[in-house]
């Protein structure tokens, strides 16, 4: 018997002709229809405010952890599953617990890194219409009904990210990352992109467009590492979360005096 459609809507799990084709998202956006918000939006708040104590209240002490991000669409057999697969591993030794998407491709390998060596696998799904529900390989999971929501989580429990090659999403996670470093919103937070060959075109493009129009400072193309390296990503996640125990304590001490 073929497994029915399924799709997670927060705790709640709907299949077959119990799943529709809209999600909260889109309904929380949508302007169009009548004017019926005015009454729903106000309790959607509560809602709202329930991810974010479910969100708070799980992760709370998951620890130092790096969010790894690219594409659900990367196959078991492309490099960047296994690339994926061994920056889970990787930051797994270094101390790190793994979050990511919870998705599949190059989320799950990731997380099915750090999985199978015993490390703390973490995925933080979203309601999609195209919705595949979290990867065998979580073994913490939070599904969420809003974006925001589920960013938050994301750049409050992560100490740096590392992108593997990805789409549309993974480009939304990347650039909204380097706003909240660059604008100063996150501090000790290195952003990593693994694969020249796949980001390089973006970072000529920065550069070579963006910046000589002065539409960024030369100086943010210092918020990007770009490296093929797993060994370098990882040195740089560890080395920025030094600094910011360094930090800490130095700003511990000061105030004792």
């Amino acid at each position: 018997m073929p497994e029915p459609r399924n799709r997670r809507r927060g705790p709640v799990l709907l299949r077959r002709s119990q799943v529709n084709s809209s999600t909260a998202d889109q309904r929380l956006l949508d302007s169009r229809g009548p004017s019926d918000w005015v009454h729903a939006d106000p309790w959607r708040v509560l809602r709202i405010q329930a991810e974010f104590v479910e969100g708070f209240g799980t992760l709370a002490e998951l620890g130092p952890a790096i969010a790894v991000f690219g594409s659900a669409r990367t196959a078991v057999d492309d490099p960047a599953y296994a690339l994926g697969e061994e920056v889970g591993r990787k930051l797994v030794e270094a101390g790190f617990a793994v979050i990511t998407g919870g998705g599949p491709g190059a989320m799950e390998a990731a997380n099915k890194g750090a999985s199978e060596i015993g490390g703390t696998s973490v995925g933080l799904g979203i309601e999609l219409p195209f919705e595949a529900g979290l990867n065998q390989w979580v073994d913490m999971g939070i599904n969420f009904r809003y974006f925001f929501a589920r960013k938050t989580m994301f750049v409050k429990y992560s100490q740096g990210f590392i992108v593997l090659p990805g789409g549309l999403g993974t480009l939304d996670e990347l650039f909204e990352a380097l706003t909240l470093v660059q604008t100063g919103k996150v501090t000790s937070f290195p952003v990593v992109l693994m694969g020249s060959a796949y980001w390089g075109g973006l970072i000529d493009w920065l550069r070579d467009t963006v910046a000589a129009q002065a539409k960024m400072s030369p100086a943010d193309l210092d918020l990007i590492t770009v490296t093929d390296d797993v060994e370098e990503a990882v040195h740089l996640m560890v080395e920025a979360r030094r600094a910011h125990l360094d930090d800490a304590e130095f700003e511990a001490g000061f105030e004792t005096e």
